[in-house]
């Protein structure tokens, strides 16, 4: 069986991504795929990480998650999506990590699913942007003391990807930029889902109705109707055209309020940024969805 594990990171699709498989579900069983309600399984897997805290996976433990998971359905491929996998906003920095609890969460999830196919699909995030969007959803105290012990141009998306590649290298890594997310939205849940290059789904433009226009849908929709022969990376271009002419910038906008973050600072993390999304695309066992 094909368990995919969808772990965020946190400040990105916030649950989009979740709410379009579901809009599938029914015709994604029909194919073996299962998309299970979070409320199957988000408090489990809390629950069992803590317990293997202290101790190591039953031989039963597979069959109680499956069965937890899809109930009396019949599945090739899982699908579970939670941003907290690798724990709360509190741990999406800490110990001048992104992520420290990563690589351990991988490799119990590869041990408890030993005989089958585990992956991980995540979007990763300009620290320009991340840090501050983590930092807000913590109480001022933590916040400041994670500045203060942070080494914010140090921190690399890479870094945690070797770390889940060492602990865990029998597990397959997708990931994408969140800031290319509107362009390649279909594309991430086509792959979450197994699905064929093109096929069509419902939901594929729900992220760009949210930063775009109604006068701008319309329009694209009418362009795609006209247009039925482009192709996926046509309709790339496409898309990011009409989001250049019909973007709604309030949308796009994002607010950076940190002490000492002046847009010098910005633009330094943007460039170590993109170097380490290079760095990622030559680490062995990850493939990366771009535009």
């Amino acid at each position: 069986m094909q368990l995919i594990f969808h772990t965020g990171a946190h400040a990105t699709d916030e649950d989009r991504l979740l709410k379009t498989l579901l809009r599938n579900a029914e015709d994604l069983e029909g194919r073996g795929v299962i998309i299970p309600r979070p409320v199957r399984y988000r408090g489990l897997m809390k629950k069992t990480f803590a317990a293997l805290e202290n101790g190591v996976p039953s031989p039963e433990g597979r069959d109680v998650l499956l069965d937890a998971f899809l109930g009396e359905q019949a599945a090739d491929r899982v699908v579970l999506s939670h941003f907290d996998f690798f724990g709360t906003s509190w741990s999406a920095i800490r110990d001048g990590l992104f992520y420290p609890l990563a690589g351990p969460r991988m490799a119990q999830l590869a041990q408890i699913f030993a005989f089958d196919q585990v992956e991980m699909f995540m979007a990763i995030r300009n620290p320009a942007s991340f840090v501050p969007a983590i930092l807000s959803r913590l109480s001022p105290e933590h916040a400041e003391q994670v500045l203060r012990e942070t080494d914010i141009a140090a921190l690399r998306w890479s870094d945690m990807v070797q770390r889940i590649r060492a602990a865990a290298p029998s597990v397959r890594l997708t990931l994408w930029c969140n800031e290319d997310t509107p362009l390649i939205w279909a594309e991430i849940v086509r792959e979450l889902a197994a699905l064929d290059h093109g096929e069509k789904i419902q939901g594929g433009f729900a992220l760009l109705s949210e930063i775009m226009s109604r006068e701008g849908m319309a329009r694209f929709r009418a362009y795609l109707h006209e247009h039925p022969e482009m192709t996926e990376v046509q309709k790339k271009r496409v898309i990011a055209a009409f989001l250049d002419k019909f973007a709604i910038d309030e949308e796009l906008e994002e607010e950076l309020d940190l002490p000492g973050w002046t847009e010098e600072h910005v633009d330094v993390l943007t460039e170590i940024y993109d170097e380490d999304v290079l760095e990622i695309q030559r680490i062995p066992g990850v493939t990366m969805i771009a535009p």
